[in-house]
């Protein structure tokens, strides 16, 4: 009998992910930012033609069982690259993305499961001049950007997946077999992607990045945090690691978008939940005008968006408040 199984990562750079002089391009429309992809997906191909993403590493594999011994295990998957579209002067140039060859581990046969893993990416095509941290100081082509997932899978056909690394830089969002989004990397540094991640600091000269990953939100925080970014009067917010986003018992009424970073949610003294990219923070104050009843502490740089709440939808965010699992673990009040 054969069991085969997956996980996908897309690669795509969002909003306000990019800093300092290399974002001009981008800020002039000379270059672009990247819509979110979708929850669900089912034809990588076709979301490479339509430019949703600038890489994807799509790691399939089977096992071979007979009377309940693995005989055989392969990979059937690989990467996918996209490309990256200039326009100035009302033209476009689409510059096609360089894939590097996919980095697939010998499978590790075990007594009731294999592990297979597998990186794939790239650099984009286009020049990317800057400056790195060694000589010789200047870098003409683009960075690397990758992922490496692993995927086990057990002779009685379940499977689990885990992001064993990955660049820095862009987003990446982690599908697991049924296409459906299951994890999110929480933390994106440009800044350092762009001056160390050259290719010989990268996989495929044996340099791996751990990747700092976050648990999906909900699909009403995601509705919400589109009306959110839509708010003409929403203002941005940087906290340094460390650092209290909200504390227990201050009287607030703002409501809070993560856009990157991994936070803590403590109540009385004890971690009791984590917030990433995505999460909303701060929605039963705004529904009930009380006092937090959670501490909210930055555990990686953190960016947010803030916004009063009666920009907001109402019943959004008692559904979101709703849909909190952290919410079950609070006293009556706000996180």
């Amino acid at each position: 009998m054969r069991h085969e199984a997956s996980v996908t990562s897309i690669s795509w750079i969002p909003s306000e992910a990019m800093s300092g002089p290399l974002r001009v391009p981008v800020d002039l429309g000379i270059g672009h930012y990247d819509p979110p992809p979708p929850d669900v997906i089912d034809d990588l191909a076709a979301l490479r033609e339509s430019d949703r993403f600038r890489f994807a590493n799509h790691l399939a594999a089977y096992v071979d069982v007979e009377d309940g011994r693995i005989v055989d295990a392969g990979y059937t998957g690989g990467g996918l690259i996209g490309a990256t579209t200039l326009r100035m002067a009302g033209r476009s140039v689409t510059i096609p993305a360089v894939a590097y060859p996919e980095l697939q581990s010998a499978p590790e046969v075990g007594v009731d499961n294999v592990r297979f893993v597998q990186t794939a990416g790239g650099r984009t095509g286009a020049p990317l001049p800057r400056r790195i941290n060694r000589p010789p100081f200047i870098q003409i082509t683009a960075p690397t950007a990758w992922t490496t997932l692993a995927l086990t899978i057990g002779a009685d056909g379940s499977s689990s997946f885990e992001v064993v690394g990955a660049s820095p830089f862009p987003r990446h969002w982690f599908y697991d077999g049924s296409g459906a989004l299951a994890r999110k990397s929480g933390v994106i540094d440009f800044s350092q992607w762009a001056a160390e991640q050259t290719h010989d600091r990268s996989p495929w000269h044996d340099v791996e990045v751990p990747a700092e990953v976050a648990d999906v939100e909900t699909a009403t925080e995601r509705d919400v945090s589109l009306q959110i970014m839509g708010a003409t009067c929403h203002s941005l917010r940087k906290y340094r690691e460390g650092e209290e986003l909200v504390r227990q018992g201050e009287p607030a009424v703002e409501v809070m978008l993560v856009l990157d970073g991994l936070t803590d949610v403590v109540v009385d003294g004890a971690v009791v939940a984590e917030a990433g990219p995505g999460s909303i923070l701060g929605e039963r104050a705004a529904l009930e005008g009380g006092r937090r009843t959670a501490t909210v502490r930055a555990r990686t740089a953190v960016k947010v968006a803030i916004v009063a709440p009666d920009t907001l939808d109402a019943a959004a965010l008692a559904e979101v408040a709703a849909g909190h699992h952290r919410e079950s673990r609070y006293p009556e009040g706000e996180s």
